[in-house]
């Protein structure tokens, strides 16, 4: 567990929570100091994020030819990937009122601060704002004013060292969850439900676990892949070449734990399902998962009995209120799970601060894991305070996608915003949850785990990234026949999305490789040349429509008997 601090107390009541919180998530942006002269408009550039929050930093000093400017800015992306310098208040005004759903924090100087900090203080994905200023005592008094003001800091270092605790403590956070009410497990589980009445993440979750589980043994390809990913997001160099240089001298573990971004990348791409990260992190969450597994059983002897571990986290309201529905229910962790044998542990990351959010509720996850009830193959979790880069913490690591049922939740005391939350592990040897698993597993088909997890993205209506998921298959297809698939699956999405001249073109791609590889009547064109057809019929394109309606016709007269009911339908087809 990296140690942080958390958040302030008022009184409520765990039924009446609204569902008003917001997420803390982002698109990653380009570094980048503005002209401050400029008067145009602020257009940002989308790009991805690899962590859960990005950085502004406003000065108008800022001028990237000088060497202080150079080492303060390296320092910052030692511990934040994304750092957006400005030296126009507009435009970063501008610029942050463009973010949508993005955790920012502020750094700025205490004579723009004070002027601006007005402004700006109320933008919900601003979360902290740090001041900074040779003469701290001078500007306190109005920095009180502001919640979101972390403090008056007169060196680069001693922000550093503030950014570094809250952003441990947001990556803390941030661990992707999903949460299940008791009734709508049983009624899914039980086919009286569609699949679409559970949360997609907790599907999602069980279908990449099996994924995992499926990848090849990690090789040089892998890690470089991930080297050449990791650069197009400019992470540091430095940090880059210790992975790539030193990633077998180390274990998973190890590297899981390390303060550095591997964590924050994989917990955000986890959390926002970011496909192609997922995808180059693949074998890496395999491997920890494998080391998990292993220490359990090196460390058997220490898990005979029922035991207790503790976790500190911070919800937004909203999560806060999913919780509460789902007593009775499931809550599943979707990332690899950090808890502590020291309740003390826990609690440091639920203390009190004047700067929190009173959109923030602090819980105490008091866990009971009886390892009879589970099955520690499937559900691996081990001490890890002799690999850990961070040791001391008597820190427990459970796999991915542990499952948990909601017991008790209360709250600690009167008009307390910290609450303890009894959970107890489960996993598949519960009936209940092993139909629920089962019944995911039946209504999603695929020749491989990925394209499980394309028809699942698909079936709950998640286009976007239904396309990205098949886009890196794309790139990664060994054999003709895999890109094949891939480009029929594109065609098909876009025909859903009514995107016809797309569709025909994703189809026709399929079609060209096919007939490489295969004879002019092979049954298996069928599929393809009807669909075509079907897209021309809906772009009112009649002739084209019949001219591949005719040849899938042609095949199957060749291929299937007289009365086969693929005949009649291209028939009436034609």
């Amino acid at each position: 567990m990296d140690k942080s601090k958390s958040s302030r107390a008022s009184s409520a009541t765990c039924a009446e929570y609204s569902a008003n919180g917001f997420s803390a998530v982002s698109n990653q942006a380009t570094t980048r100091a503005t002209d401050a002269t400029s008067t145009e408009t602020f257009q940002p550039r989308p790009r991805r994020m690899v962590q859960n929050f990005l950085l502004v930093w406003l000065d108008a000093n800022i001028d990237e030819r000088k060497v202080d400017y150079q080492k303060s800015l390296t320092k910052l992306r030692n511990i934040a990937v994304t750092v957006e310098p400005f030296t126009d208040v507009d435009q970063c005004v501008d610029y942050l009122t463009s973010i949508d759903d993005q955790k920012i924090y502020l750094i700025t100087t205490a004579s723009i601060g004070q002027t601006t900090v007005p402004l700006i203080h109320d933008i919900a994905q601003l979360d902290k704002i740090f001041v900074f200023c040779s003469s701290t005592d001078s500007h306190k008094a109005w920095a009180k004013e502001w919640s979101k003001v972390r403090d008056i800091y007169d060196s680069i270092q001693s922000i550093c060292m503030q950014l570094t605790k809250v952003t441990q403590s947001c990556d803390h956070d941030a661990i992707p969850m999903s949460f299940i009410p008791k009734r709508e497990m049983s009624e899914v589980a039980s086919n009286r439900q569609n699949l679409d009445q559970l949360p997609p993440s907790y599907m999602y979750s069980i279908i990449f676990k099996d994924i995992v589980l499926e990848i090849d043994g990690e090789d040089a390809k892998s890690i470089n892949t991930l080297v050449i990913y990791c650069r197009q997001q400019n992470i540091p160099e430095i940090q880059i070449n210790l992975l790539q240089s030193n990633y077998h001298q180390k274990s998973p573990v190890w590297w899981y734990t390390k303060p550095m971004f591997l964590y924050s990348m994989l917990n955000r791409a986890l959390r926002l399902l970011d496909m192609e990260a997922m995808i180059k992190l693949g074998f890496f969450i395999r491997s920890l998962h494998l080391q998990l597994k292993q220490l359990h059983q090196e460390q058997s002897s220490n898990f005979q009995q029922a035991f207790t571990v503790y976790r500190g986290q911070r919800l937004s309201q909203q999560d806060f209120q999913n919780l509460c529905n789902s007593k009775g229910g499931l809550l599943s962790f979707n990332n690899f799970l950090s808890t502590s044998k020291e309740k003390e542990v826990a609690m440091y990351f639920v203390q009190d601060s004047p700067h929190e959010s009173t959109d923030i509720v602090s819980v105490i996850f008091i866990m009971t894991i009886d390892p009879s009830k589970i099955s520690t193959s499937n559900t691996p979790f081990a001490m890890i305070d002799e690999h850990s880069a961070v040791p001391g913490e008597k820190e427990i690591l459970f796999t991915m996608h542990t499952v948990f049922r909601v017991l008790e939740i209360k709250q600690m005391a009167e008009n307390s915003r910290l609450w303890e939350v009894q959970l107890t592990i489960t996993d598949d040897n519960d009936p209940q949850l092993s139909a629920l698993t089962n019944r995911i597993k039946e209504e999603v088909q695929g020749s491989t785990g990925w394209h499980r997890m394309g028809q699942l993205m698909f079936k709950v209506g998640h286009f976007d990234q239904t396309e990205e998921l098949y886009q890196e298959l794309l790139k990664n297809a060994s054999t003709d026949s895999d890109r094949a698939h891939i480009y029929h699956q594109l065609g098909y999405l876009k025909d859903q999305q009514g995107k016809y001249q797309k569709t025909v073109k994703f189809y026709e791609k399929s079609l060209e490789i096919k007939r490489k590889t295969l004879p002019e009547d092979d049954a298996s064109l069928t599929p393809t040349y009807s669909n075509i057809g079907v897209v021309y019929y809906n772009m009112g394109e009649y002739s084209k429509a019949l001219e591949f309606y005719e040849k899938s016709l042609k095949i199957r007269e060749i291929s299937l008997p007289a009365n086969h009911l693929d005949l009649a339908t291209s028939y009436n087809n034609i």
